[in-house]
């Protein structure tokens, strides 16, 4: 089976939605947030390993804590896979932080704080102060 065949695609999907019911519904550890997401899961073709990246927007727990607590329930989350999704083999999972989210809802403030400023301003004026200077480029 490759890697990104249709197969392939359908069992990362169903591996997803089984983790995600897991996480919400039946693993009972006080780090794991209510608003924690399964947001991407890669099954490897052979079925023995699998990558499920892992967001929260629960402010109360971080990422990285959230992360550590899937990490030690991953056992009982593994049995309860094996249980809910008929694979072959059920795969050994690798819980990793995923900052995806967190980073476009703060781009999204970004960009809504610059918008705001724009339409207060609309003649431009007094907006040098905003100009991006090449010297100031974070990514040379």
């Amino acid at each position: 089976m490759r890697k990104n065949s249709i197969k392939n695609t359908r069992i990362n999907g169903e591996v997803q939605k089984e983790l995600s019911r897991i996480i919400r519904e039946e693993v009972k550890d006080p780090r794991v947030g209510m608003l924690t997401s399964v947001t991407r899961v890669e099954v490897a073709p052979d079925l023995k390993t699998c990558r499920a990246y892992i967001s929260t927007m629960d402010s109360a727990h971080s990422v990285e804590e959230t992360v550590a607590a899937l990490k030690n329930a991953e056992g009982f989350i593994r049995h309860n896979l094996a249980r809910g999704v008929n694979l072959r083999n059920t795969p050994f999972i690798t819980f990793i932080a995923d900052h995806s989210i967190e980073y476009g809802v703060t781009m999204n403030k970004k960009i809504s704080d610059a918008m705001e400023i724009i339409n207060e301003n609309p003649a431009g004026e007094g907006t040098s102060e905003y100009k991006l200077d090449d010297s100031e480029d974070e990514f040379d």
